[in-house]
């Protein structure tokens, strides 16, 4: 069995670089695909997500060559198949994208439901409506997803009746190559999501609102070749090493990044006194005392994002007082909460909200990442706890952070990767 083995606690001081964005890639990926010809990426997070997408493109007839770990070119010039397998699209959630790019390239498409981390209910009902406004006929049974056209999409006005980022990427999608105009209404405003539609754009499609409530889709009938696209900062790691930094009292310059995404996580982090000063790409986070109590509500961007609620109660977990924390977005996000207990937390769930009475200390204890961001979560947690803290379950955080063991050791933390199956032990510096 695979773990992390924090040694605590620690304080941070440095310098970190932020890799590319996890939910960005995950959709422009996949988006290659409606191009019959190559893409040149840059700054692709090397995490396995996305080394399971290489390996669904590949499958479906894409050739792949890496300049480097960040660097690819994705050639679907003879991209010959538009079902992908469960084995490949089991493996985590954003495997969905598939069905609106090869939607806009394929009369028949086929792809097993997706994983991804347990957080509750998460239905596709969204995506199919878009689909089906487009004039797509969508089926679901035995764990498959059957999407056919009978002739080329048109253009159609979509509302969601939920604002959901999966949803709208998926329309996105499909309406770039459809004819006519599509116009979505109630969308989602994460950065990726125009990260989707600049470079969509930057081949020739006409995409405009991305980032505002209503996006209008003009469609074209071919994208083009361009010579290269660089994926955004990733907004959760960044903000993931900014909670860090604040948690154990460090002082940590965080590179890379796009303050004008971390405004929420930044307001937190003041209101319970730390100190945040915003630079061109970078952001410096320092604490020099306990962190005060604050209370959150997770919200759709650009409010708190519910990917950063698990680091931020590890900061609650240590404050002077009593916080709170709302959920707003995914049922189960709470979780993570009794591996806290486990390490000495007040804390108290139940339903959408949690009670953290701050403690003196947290302790060391082996503990689960139950999802990607309670993962990085346990690892916070053990930085900051007296002892030896085992995460186990850590392909959950292997998701989403790129050589995360690594870039915490080089500011000064004290981590081991340990497989006890086979008696490995590594030290990440």
């Amino acid at each position: 069995m695979e773990k992390f083995v924090v040694h605590g606690p620690c304080t941070l001081k440095g310098e970190v670089t932020i890799s590319g964005a996890k939910n960005a890639a995950v959709a422009i990926l996949p988006a290659t695909l409606l191009v019959k010809g190559k893409c040149h990426l840059e700054n692709v997070p090397d995490i396995s997500d996305i080394r399971a997408y290489y390996e669904i493109l590949q499958s479906l007839g894409s050739k792949i060559t890496f300049i480097n770990k960040n660097e690819v070119i994705i050639d679907n010039t003879n991209v010959n198949s538009a079902i992908a397998s469960y084995e490949l699209t089991s493996k985590f959630r954003a495997s969905y994208y598939l069905l609106g790019a090869l939607l806009g390239r394929f009369d028949k498409v086929q792809i097993s439901l997706p994983g991804g981390c347990n957080l509750g209910a998460r239905p596709i009902d969204q995506h199919i409506k878009a689909f089906e406004k487009l004039g797509a006929t969508v089926e679901v049974k035995s764990g498959n997803v059957y999407a056919t056209r009978k002739e080329k999409l048109k253009g159609a006005p979509i509302f969601l009746d939920v604002v959901s980022v999966g949803a709208t990427m998926n329309a996105i999608l499909a309406a770039t190559l459809a004819e006519g105009t599509t116009v979505i209404e109630n969308v989602a405003k994460e950065p990726h999501i125009v990260d989707l539609a600049n470079f969509l754009n930057s081949m020739g499609a006409k995409i405009k609102g991305a980032g505002t409530d209503s996006i209008r889709i003009t469609g074209v009938s071919s994208l083009s070749q361009k010579s290269s696209y660089s994926i955004i900062p990733d907004q959760i790691e960044t903000g993931t090493f900014m909670v860090a930094a604040a948690v154990t009292k460090g002082d940590v310059l965080i590179k890379n990044c796009i303050p004008k995404h971390m405004e929420p996580v930044t307001a937190k982090l003041i209101e319970a006194g730390a100190t945040v000063e915003e630079f061109e790409s970078s952001i410096r986070v320092s604490m020099n005392r306990k962190p005060s109590a604050f209370s959150l509500k997770t919200m759709p961007y650009p409010g708190f994002p519910t990917d950063m609620q698990p680091q931020m109660s590890i900061l609650l977990c240590v404050c002077d007082g009593t916080g709170m924390i709302v959920e707003n977005i995914w049922e189960s996000r709470f979780q993570y909460t009794d591996e806290l207990a486990k390490m000495g937390a007040d804390i108290s769930a139940h339903g959408t909200t949690a009670i953290i009475k701050g403690v003196d200390k947290l302790y060391a204890a082996p503990v689960k990442s139950h999802d990607l961001r309670a993962g990085a979560a346990m690892i916070i947690a053990g930085l900051v706890a007296e002892g030896d803290t085992e995460v186990y379950d850590i392909s959950h955080i292997l998701r989403g952070y790129e050589d995360i063991c690594l870039k915490f050791s080089k500011l000064g933390a004290n981590i081991e990767y340990v497989n006890d199956d086979t008696n490995e032990v590594n030290s990440c510096d």
